[in-house]
């Protein structure tokens, strides 16, 4: 029998997208919820994404064409891979499984559960702004992918390909196609593939609040606290606060980045690395571009958004101590002058912010419950599909809670799958 087959207290650690999500979806549920984290909503990870739901993004981050690329990238220095050499000893444990996980067979079962995630996304957060009158949140936006090279014209047509064979409606532009579509791009371009399902929010940041709004007008509670450790006690746990303790009947981690240390409190070691995201945003540009628009050779991003044109880019795995390395963003102003048209502005007020992304070597979340504590469920490590993949977590995370049998087989996201 399920542990909350009735209405029952339950603790979300963690007040991002993910958390948030989560705790609206166990308090439809009829649970009285809370939630913690030293942030407010939507402070962390949540709030500097690139703001576009990338459903497209199915294969997992280490592949073998992945691994022959990164020398390269790695050695340009406006690529868009950063490995800081005084964290490299660190880094070297988690660099072996992500190495190991670019063997084909574990490459096309990580396909398979990003792709049945990401399928199911863009429906589960209509779902989720639906029930608390927020569906202008989500704009059906269309997505851009450009490459300037013609040199790339066979990888295009090869990725095309591919991601039709999985469902996706893909359209290819040529570069006339691609200035019409998007007059805000430079003329410098060669072709490109165009998703005309594809959808982003307004402002990520601004979504997270109000999904907290929503949440604290049913009666939720959010506290702004650090959770230092969880204790199973009997059918219940015990959270261990820099604020004092917290009871509760069930426990959700979704502490992004973090989320690793709680884990290990309770027994479960998981190779969580930290991918480190930089973006710059723009405020008085943000009607530069119609939708989102990628880079397949510059390998960033460029959304217009309600607080302005958002510039993304860089996987660097650098842990949570390090500070931000300044010449990121004289990369981003690098990529988007490039790119953009009408360049100007990149120093006009330009917001630089650098967050952490939770990244597993498998590329995959962890969407579970703990094997010898079932009232402790787990909700992390969405690399930087966090966005996306949150609202069908939250609907996972609560068939959990409530013992039902799941929409998605969750075989590929159990915890213990590091234990072996």
């Amino acid at each position: 029998m399920s542990q909350a087959a009735f209405p029952c207290r339950i603790a979300v650690v963690g007040a991002g997208v993910v958390g948030m999500t989560t705790a609206l979806a166990l308090q439809r549920q009829g649970h009285t919820v809370s939630v913690l984290d030293p942030q407010g909503p939507g402070e962390g990870a949540s709030y500097g994404n690139a703001g576009f739901l990338a459903t497209e993004l199915i294969d997992p981050l280490s592949t073998p064409a992945t691994l022959r690329k990164a020398p390269r990238l790695w050695r340009d220095p406006h690529g868009a891979l950063a490995l800081p050499l005084r964290y490299l000893p660190r880094l070297a444990p988690w660099l072996m499984r992500f190495i190991a996980a670019a063997r084909p067979a574990r490459v096309a079962k990580g396909r398979q559960a990003l792709a049945a995630l990401n399928g199911a996304a863009v429906a589960a957060w209509q779902r989720c702004l639906a029930d608390i009158g927020a569906e202008e949140e989500l704009v059906a936006s269309g997505y851009l992918l450009v490459w300037e090279s013609d040199r790339g014209r066979a990888a295009a047509k090869a990725q095309m390909a591919h991601l039709r064979h999985w469902g996706y409606e893909v359209e290819w532009l040529e570069a006339a196609a691609l200035r019409k579509r998007e007059p805000g791009l430079t003329g410098e371009l060669s072709h490109g593939l165009y998703f005309p399902g594809a959808h982003q929010v307004r402002d990520p940041y601004a979504l997270v609040r109000r999904l907290a709004a929503a949440f604290e007008a049913r009666g939720g509670v959010i506290r702004q606290t650090k959770v230092e450790r969880l204790e199973p006690r009997g059918e219940g746990v015990r959270l261990h606060t820099d604020a004092g303790e917290w009871e509760a009947d069930q426990a959700v981690v979704a502490a992004g980045a973090w989320s690793h240390r709680l884990a290990a409190g309770l027994g479960l070691s998981i190779p969580l690395e930290t991918e480190r995201g930089y973006h710059l945003t723009l405020p008085q540009r943000g009607e530069a571009m119609r939708q989102p628009v990628g880079s397949a050779e510059r390998r960033f991003v460029m959304t217009p958004m309600r607080c302005g044109l958002r510039v993304v880019g860089f996987t660097e795995l650098g842990g949570l101590a390090l500070p931000p390395v300044k010449r990121r963003y004289t990369s981003l102003r690098h990529h988007a002058e490039a790119l953009l048209r009408d360049p100007t502005g990149l120093d006009d007020g330009a917001e630089e912010w650098m967050g952490f992304r939770p990244t597993l070597p498998d590329s995959l979340p962890v969407i579970d419950t703990h094997p010898d504590y079932p009232a402790v469920h787990f909700a992390f490590g969405h690399q930087h599909l966090g966005l996306t993949q949150a609202a069908i977590t939250a609907e996972l995370v609560g068939a959990l809670v409530m013992g039902e049998p799941p929409a998605l087989d969750l075989e590929p996201y159990r915890v213990t799958r590091f234990q072996r």
